[in-house]
């Protein structure tokens, strides 16, 4: 059977990252996609999800459904963050085992790492040390996540792969200034902060931590590459394998948005983990890499927020 025939169902097609992966596989030739929006299936409703797998029948099941924020979000809401994306997530890997799925891929988090692990981070780092305080719940969820692919791989010999990407942005991502990851929310703020007469831009932090970043694009081409190869492992990193300081971002974004107030930093707010680096190795000995750099990426990512400024969505809990 010609690959692109197979039944993909992308849980979370909605969203910035499953969104992103269908429209790569769709202008790759993948023609029997499948997505449901959260008012279609509950994820989280674990006869609903066993009934849809039953009456569809998927051949490969991609996870990019869950529940996703910034610092302020993780720490407001913990019990959503863990519970959530718990049963988000066991409902699919479960029901894809108990239906024959032969490929399940489970996207994650660089924030499943210990806070201070040495830099780059390698995979073998999991539950090696203490998670970041801010984010733990949304890491716990996930760490378990990647332990049931392993687990099914290693007990029934399935490819059930788990790829965990660094800091993601994009089209569709969450612009909203009390959810939004720290990327977007300086597009947003740098910009509204233009169109009223380049007014001061305050930022969280000292900004001296370091962080990387990765085009949902890259991403998608990841999920692709993974989608028609066979990757020995369960766990891979999937980044840049560069970063540079949240100073030195928001100076990149304020270029790219053409502001020119001053920018503040708040230092009496939480940095948040020092650093944040991927080891990519493993991921580029299966002969993947990034390829949209950060600028180029950053310049795409506030031409679509321009353009839909009117849509972009508030998360509400």
């Amino acid at each position: 059977m010609d690959i692109k025939q197979l039944k993909v169902y992308i849980a979370g097609h909605r969203g910035m990252v499953g969104a992103a992966i269908w429209r790569e596989l769709e202008a790759k030739g993948y023609a029997r996609l499948i997505g449901k929006t959260s008012g279609e299936l509950d994820l989280r409703n674990q006869n609903e999800v066993r009934a849809f797998f039953n009456e569809v029948q998927p051949d490969v099941v991609i996870d990019a459904a869950a529940r996703v924020g910034g610092i302020l979000a993780n720490d407001t809401y913990p019990y959503q963050f863990l519970m959530d994306n718990l049963q988000i997530q066991n409902n699919l890997i479960d029901a894809s085992y108990a239906n024959g799925v032969s490929k399940f891929i489970f996207l994650g988090s660089s924030c499943i790492y210990p806070k201070l692990a040495s830099q780059p981070l390698k995979e073998e780092y999991l539950l090696t040390g203490s998670l970041e305080p801010t984010n733990e719940w949304y890491a716990i969820a996930k760490i378990a996540g990647v332990k049931a692919c392993e687990a099914i791989k290693r007990q029934y010999g399935k490819d059930y792969l788990a790829l965990m990407p660094t800091n993601l942005y994009g089209p569709f991502d969450n612009f909203d200034l009390n959810t939004s990851h720290v990327l977007p929310a300086m597009i947003r703020k740098f910009h509204e902060a233009k169109i009223q007469g380049n007014l001061p831009v305050t930022l969280w932090g000292s900004g001296t931590p370091m962080r990387e970043f990765l085009h949902v694009k890259d991403l998608a081409r990841a999920v692709l590459f993974a989608v028609e190869g066979e990757l020995k492992e369960s766990l891979y990193n999937v980044g840049t394998g560069k970063d540079l300081t949240i100073r030195s971002l928001a100076e990149t974004i304020q270029g790219v948005v053409g502001h020119r107030g001053e920018i503040i930093w708040d230092s009496s707010k939480p940095d948040g983990t020092p650093r944040k680096l991927l080891d990519v190795s493993r991921m580029a000995s299966e002969g993947w890499q990034a390829e949209i750099a950060l600028e180029e990426g950053i310049s795409k990512t506030y031409e679509w927020f321009k353009e839909n400024s009117e849509q972009i969505k508030e998360v509400q809990f």
